[in-house]
């Protein structure tokens, strides 16, 4: 199977890939939701014994997908940051530190719940930050999945997993793409993010990713 599957989305085509994300060819664009850079950070200051280097990782699934996929814009789809406590400056000196790497990348966050209350990158960074929806070709490019009037929305939020059955007591939950009628759901790009199970059903499909590959539900 190949890392990506082509769909066509409101007479636009994106590609689903299966380290959940979107890419967006006619903007050349990545559509990236729910990072929260910093969770680990957070927790770990809170006591709880999480593990390190999500920061790092996350950042190096960024680089690999930059170099497969060619791209002038990424953009956010909410929670960049996790919590105030994602400001700690391991966590930014390592983002100061990718983002040097790529100067000229055009880099756009649209504010989720999150970032409201870890507060705003700081400007250094150089990502404009802007709030729900960013209108662009036929999408409206929001951290909520609230339907828009005139827009299909392609939204983060819901960290959407599906549950594969296999014989007896054994499954699998992989992130997913949800693809419904008038809002869509980008699963979250974050490796330390968990996940909300949803179920297949008329008004949409279901794309797993796991292994390196995206599939559709209804395919298996």
């Amino acid at each position: 199977m190949k890392p990506y599957q082509p769909i066509t989305l409101a007479g636009a085509e994106l590609w689903l890939l299966a380290d959940k994300a979107i890419y967006y060819p006619e903007h050349r664009a990545l559509l990236i939701a729910d990072v929260h850079f910093g969770k680990a950070a957070a927790y770990r200051k809170l006591g709880q014994p999480v593990p390190h280097g999500t920061t790092q990782s996350n950042l190096e699934r960024l680089d690999r997908l930059l170099a497969a996929y060619p791209c002038e814009w990424i953009i956010f789809l909410g929670d960049f940051l996790h919590a105030p406590e994602s400001h700690a400056a391991t966590t930014l000196s390592a983002l100061h530190q990718w983002r040097s790497t790529h100067p000229t990348l055009r880099m756009t966050l649209i504010r989720g719940n999150h970032d409201r209350r870890a507060g705003d990158p700081p400007v250094s960074l150089g990502i404009e930050v802007v709030t729900e929806p960013l209108l662009l070709g036929p999408y409206a490019l929001q951290h909520e999945p609230d339907a828009h009037n005139t827009h299909h929305v392609l939204a983060g939020h819901v960290h959407p997993v599906y549950r594969l059955q296999g014989r007896g007591r054994q499954n699998l939950r992989l992130a997913c793409f949800w693809i419904g009628k008038k809002v869509s759901l980008l699963p979250a790009f974050g490796g330390f993010t968990g996940g909300f199970a949803i179920e297949r059903s008329p008004d949409g499909r279901v794309y797993v990713v796991g292994d390196g590959a995206v599939w559709e539900v209804n395919e298996l």
